[in-house]
């Protein structure tokens, strides 16, 4: 990649890099309830411009000291959190090997800030935010309060909110059977991301004829 390439990924969302997160949890309140897996995908740029699927950071999380276990979010999910082969680590180790590999994406493609990408955001976001505060991180290159959704997004290119009739929609592969494990989740969402985006500028809407 040159660099006119990997400046046109900052100029092409105003000095953010995106980043897809998917988390599984053992409930819904970010507070109280344990981080199970985390997954980070992060984004490439081809030399057409278009957004591509890069590396992906993955971990299987030990629950914080204190954390909450739901019942019913374990059997939707089917995680065992004690199970010896998860290879689970702290949220500590997670986080900061996450944020590590992202800052080094904002040095490449000349960002100032990553951006979360998720499906239902405010989710991934807010257990996300919560880790970040529990383990007494002080450098978070995610924006505190700025994300991308792709359930918007999706509603608005496709017609579609859920994540697997999205991926239909746009003719991506999902596999339900695959469904709710992070890893896979994140995979799904940076393709359908990286679909709408690459959509959107095909059919002319970016760039801007006044930034041309």
């Amino acid at each position: 990649m040159t660099d006119t390439t990997n400046s046109f990924l900052s100029s092409r969302f105003r000095g953010y890099y995106p980043v897809v997160i998917d988390v599984e949890t053992a409930g819904f309140n970010a507070k109280t309830d344990a981080l199970l897996e985390i997954a980070a995908c992060l984004i490439d740029i081809d030399s057409n411009k278009q957004l591509t699927i890069g590396s992906t950071c993955h971990f299987h999380v030990t629950p914080f000291e204190g954390a909450n276990l739901e019942q019913s979010a374990l059997e939707f999910t089917g995680i065992d959190p004690y199970n010896p082969l998860r290879q689970a680590v702290n949220e500590d180790e997670a986080i900061k090997s996450i944020f590590k590999e992202v800052r080094r994406r904002l040095k490449l493609f000349h960002c100032n800030r990553a951006v979360m990408v998720a499906h239902n955001s405010a989710f991934d976001m807010g257990f996300m935010n919560a880790a970040v505060e529990r383990c007494h991180i002080k450098r978070n290159p995610f924006h505190p309060f700025v994300s991308f959704d792709t359930t918007s997004l999706s509603a608005l290119a496709l017609g579609q909110t859920v994540l697997a009739k999205a991926c239909k929609a746009a003719e991506i592969e999902f596999d339900q059977s695959e469904a709710h494990s992070a890893l896979y989740d994140t995979t799904k969402t940076a393709e359908l991301f990286c679909y709408i985006v690459n959509r959107w500028q095909h059919l002319g809407g970016w760039p801007l004829s006044s930034t041309e």
